[in-house]
C-alpha cells in the first residue's frame, strides 16, 4: 500500500516539478494544477482533473463543457505581439486516451519518446481516439501498440484538460486515463505504427513519481494511489 507519507511526497514532487519544468522548457506543454496550486503561465496552458465517469463513454465532437474551458483572461489585453498572434490562431480540439498498465508484480509499463523540443522523456502510453472508438478502447489499443502489452481496463482515473500553441493553431486537448491489467503480450516498441516510442520499461508503481517526466502524469499516479488507498481502507 502507498503510505500517507508516500502520497505527500508525490504531491510535493509534482508541485515542485511543475515549476522546474516550466522554467527549464519554456516552449513546451505546461499543464497546470487548477485545483492544487497557482498558475505558472496564465496564457497558454491549463490542467483540470475531472472524474472519467463524467465523460461520455463514446467519443463525440461536442467538446468539453464550459466548466472545463480555460477561464477568461483577467488582463485588459495581450501583453505582447506573440500573445496577440496566439489569440488569433484557429482552435483545434484533440482527444486521446491511455493510462497505467500493471503487470502481475504491480509494475507499470512506460515509454520513452522525444518531446516537441527534442528531449527524450519518459511518459505513459497514450494516443488519439480514432473514429468509432470509446476512450477505453483507445487506451487498450494505444497501450498495446506502444508497449506490446495487451491490457484490460479495470478502473478509471482522471481526464487531463490542457492547451498548447502550435505553429498554426491552438490545441485544446483532453486525455482520458485508465488503469489496466496485463492479460497478454510482451514488452516491446516494435508494434508502434508511428514509431514514436523509442523504448519501454517496467517501473514499480511507487517509483513512477521519480521517473515520469511530465508533472501532469505524476499527478495521475498520485490520484490513483490516493484512490487505491481509499478503497483499501473502506
Amino acid at each position: 500500500m502507498i503510505t500517507p507519507a508516500d502520497l505527500a511526497r508525490m504531491l510535493q514532487h509534482a508541485d515542485d516539478a511543475a515549476v522546474n519544468h516550466a522554467q527549464n522548457y519554456p516552449g513546451e506543454e505546461r499543464p497546470l494544477w487548477t485545483s492544487e496550486s497557482a498558475p505558472i503561465d496564465e496564457t497558454d496552458t491549463r490542467l483540470a482533473f475531472t472524474s472519467i465517469s463524467t465523460v461520455s463513454s463514446t467519443h463525440t465532437q461536442s467538446g468539453p463543457t464550459p466548466a472545463n474551458m480555460p477561464q477568461k483572461r483577467t488582463t485588459d489585453g495581450p501583453t505582447s505581439f506573440a500573445s496577440l498572434d496566439a489569440q488569433e490562431l484557429p482552435v483545434v480540439r484533440e482527444y486521446s486516451a491511455g493510462g497505467l498498465v500493471f503487470d502481475a508484480k504491480g509494475r507499470v509499463a512506460i515509454i520513452a519518446r522525444h518531446s516537441r523540443s527534442g528531449h527524450l522523456e519518459w511518459c505513459l502510453p497514450k494516443g488519439h481516439i480514432e473514429k468509432g472508438e470509446t476512450p477505453q478502447q483507445t487506451a487498450v489499443r494505444e497501450v498495446h501498440e506502444e508497449t506490446g502489452i495487451l491490457g484490460e481496463v479495470v478502473d478509471s482515473i482522471a481526464t487531463i484538460d490542457y492547451w498548447f500553441t502550435g505553429t498554426s493553431q491552438r490545441v485544446h486537448k483532453l486525455v482520458h486515463h485508465f488503469a489496466l491489467r496485463q492479460v497478454g503480450g510482451t514488452l516491446t516498441v516494435e508494434g508502434d505504427p508511428d514509431h514514436e516510442a523509442e523504448d519501454a520499461i517496467w517501473v514499480d508503481f511507487k517509483d513512477l513519481d521519480d521517473v515520469l517526466s511530465y508533472p501532469n502524469e505524476r499527478k495521475i499516479v498520485w490520484l490513483y494511489a490516493k484512490k487505491m488507498n481509499r478503497q483499501a481502507e473502506a
